[in-house]
């Protein structure tokens, strides 16, 4: 696995951790990320709301009540979750029971969105939804630190255990299908659009979270799809790139 910096963190792992992941076969621990506390300053802003809001009007100040004790800094079930990274893939540790996702079986939506105010940035959200052979789902949110390292983290290793196989799949005739675009030898193909050979595919990027797709002697895309619709993302823009070549 890609080596993935990260805050340490000295513990030691749950016994229930270590049984599943050795029975998953996920090999030695590279990273551990802990849930994101709220700022000082934060902390203040909900205590000042609370109080506020209690003098003012009950409801608000209850809201921020809970809000705050919500928080990883005041809550010991939010703060005690977990996402582990193994050679072999990861597990999250926020439900009674954690689960196992092995990087060569797991599929990934991704979604990245840069908020704005009034023209302003004031911060990115992260949301990467993990689906297990058998249909299960986990969602992982910026709620846990450092999440543009643990996601492409997890993007990485997605993509060196699954790409070969998608390549040689691709390889003895077969189609390999990333949500509503299917890709083989001879081109790809959605319900929408039917099929474009490689041959008539004039490019192939990403803008604003859209993967766009021209045709050769049209203006306008063949096929927009956002990203966060294509499973395994960059497995899908590593075989284009391959078979387009």
């Amino acid at each position: 696995m890609q080596r993935v910096q990260s805050r340490p963190v000295q513990e030691q792992l749950p016994g229930e951790v270590l049984d599943l992941a050795a029975s998953e076969g996920l090999g030695e621990l590279r990273a551990s990320f802990l849930p994101k506390r709220a700022g000082m300053w934060a902390v203040i802003g909900m205590v000042f709301f609370s109080l506020l809001g209690l003098l003012a009007f009950v409801l608000p100040g209850l809201f921020f009540i809970w809000r705050l004790l919500q928080t990883p800094n005041f809550n010991s079930k939010q703060a005690a979750k977990r996402i582990h990274c193994f050679d072999h893939g990861l597990i999250v540790s926020d439900r009674d029971r954690p689960v196992a996702f092995r990087w060569d079986s797991v599929s990934v939506l991704q979604q990245i969105t840069r908020r704005y105010a009034n023209g302003v940035y004031v911060g990115t959200s992260y949301l990467y939804t993990l689906f297990k052979p058998d249909g299960s789902t986990i969602q992982l949110t910026g709620f846990y630190a450092d999440p543009e390292v643990w996601g492409a983290a997890i993007q990485h290793e997605i993509t060196r255990a699954q790409l070969p196989r998608a390549l040689d799949l691709v390889g003895r005739g077969d189609t390999v299908r990333f949500g509503d675009v299917a890709v083989n030898a001879h081109g790809m193909a959605t319900a929408k659009r039917g099929s474009l050979p490689w041959s008539a595919v004039e490019r192939v990027e990403v803008k604003n979270g859209v993967v766009f797709v021209g045709k050769s002697g049209k203006l306008l895309a063949w096929s927009n799809t956002p990203v966060h619709k294509v499973p395994n993302f960059f497995v899908f823009l590593a075989v284009v790139d391959q078979l387009r070549g």
